[in-house]
């Protein structure tokens, strides 16, 4: 297919992000980290809040013998902040050092550990699971990251430049997290809409430090080992090469990235965003990358706000693979899915797909491209 009408996003971006943060403590001892922008200084107030102690054994691991995969068990969360009003937000400022997690007058974008974590706490590597019963203790790491101080924004909303700064705070907690005795695998990622089921409006993600290789993610890494055996290449820079030569899936293709809809897309509507270089993580794309990263994500989430009336539900997922021999065949890449499948209609994960795993598509991956190539 010629591939002339490609939307190009070739405008250079030069970002002067200042990339070491602000270190803070909360009231209960947990980490606060202040990213900026040039010409902002982070001005942290004392957490006066009479937050509890925490319990470094609150969660637990469970093995689930029949599909060989870790579940997290995390009571606590039943307990976590639901739908509050924005005047009581909780990511919001606080300058008064008394109502917010984040004890500050203003920001730019912040990083902090979650007061109720799925994981918490480090230890050795998680010993391969046994017979039986096998439990182990919880521990890894789980930060929020709010995107903005502005409770009423959304990620799409941001100046380019801010957009980059959330970037290398990504980059920041991946290379700390990565570093981190007994975390195996890093995930930054984005729930975006009550539909989703978030239960905080304002703009954040949330980065999981997980003890061990996320069932996806190992199921990913074993299908590239098998393509490497049979064909000598890697799975994920052939599959970009497929979608770059056939065109009908490509959203946005320039020198440094390409985002199109996979050939077999689950949801409704779904983007991927590659690299066109390989790279196994964040923390290894250099600076026009990471402009270029900035410049392609912001432009995918600007169309899907305008796909209907209202924003787009979504759930953005950084996939990521450590330098290690387990991991050798990782392509980093964004996967980008929303449950939207028209203006009025969600798609709900019911039997096929909660039950058996077997995912059925209401729209073809091609049409949605479509869609997408005309909102730019």
């Amino acid at each position: 297919m010629n591939a002339s009408w490609l939307p190009e996003l070739r405008h250079k971006l030069v970002f002067d992000i200042v990339t070491a943060p602000t270190r803070a403590k909360l009231a209960d001892g947990r980490d606060l980290l202040f990213f900026a922008l040039p010409g902002h200084r982070p001005a942290p107030v004392e957490d006066r809040r009479p937050l509890p102690a925490r319990d470094g054994q609150q969660t637990e691991l469970r093995f689930d013998q029949t599909m060989g995969q870790w579940v997290i068990v995390a009571a606590l969360r039943q307990d976590r902040i639901y739908k509050p009003p924005p005047d009581q937000c909780p990511l919001c400022p606080g300058p008064t050092g008394l109502t917010s997690e984040v004890p500050a007058p203003d920001y730019d974008v912040v990083v902090f550990e979650n007061r109720f974590p799925s994981l918490s706490g480090t230890g050795p590597a998680l010993a391969p699971a046994g017979d039986g019963f096998v439990s182990a203790r919880g521990q890894g790491r789980c930060e929020v990251i709010c995107f903005s101080s502005d409770h009423t924004g959304s990620f799409a909303g941001l100046a380019p430049a801010h957009a980059r700064l959330v970037l290398d705070a990504w980059r920041h907690r991946t290379g700390d997290l990565m570093a981190t005795p007994g975390i195996e695998q890093v995930f930054c990622f984005e729930n975006r809409g009550e539909e989703i089921g978030v239960t905080l409006t304002h703009p954040h993600g949330q980065i999981y430090g997980y003890p061990y290789l996320t069932p996806r993610t190992a199921a990913m890494l074993g299908q590239a080992r098998r393509h490497r055996m049979h064909h000598g290449t890697n799975l994920f820079a052939d599959l970009l090469a497929g979608e770059v030569a056939d065109g009908s899936r490509i959203v946005a293709r320039d020198d440094l990235f390409t985002a199109f809809v996979p050939f077999a897309a689950r949801w409704p509507v779904e983007v991927h965003i590659y690299p066109n270089r390989f790279v196994r993580n964040i923390i290894e794309l250099d600076e026009d990358e990471l402009d270029g990263f900035a410049r392609v994500y912001l432009d995918v989430l600007r169309r899907f706000d305008r796909m209907y009336s209202s924003p787009l539900p979504y759930i953005s997922a950084l996939h990521q693979y450590a330098d290690t021999d387990a991991q050798a065949d990782g392509y980093f890449h964004v996967e980008l899915m929303s449950i939207r499948r028209s203006a009025t209609k969600l798609k709900y994960l019911a039997g096929s797909e909660s039950g058996m795993d077997a995912f059925i598509s209401d729209v073809t991956p091609e049409s949605v491209a479509q869609r997408l190539r005309e909102l730019a």
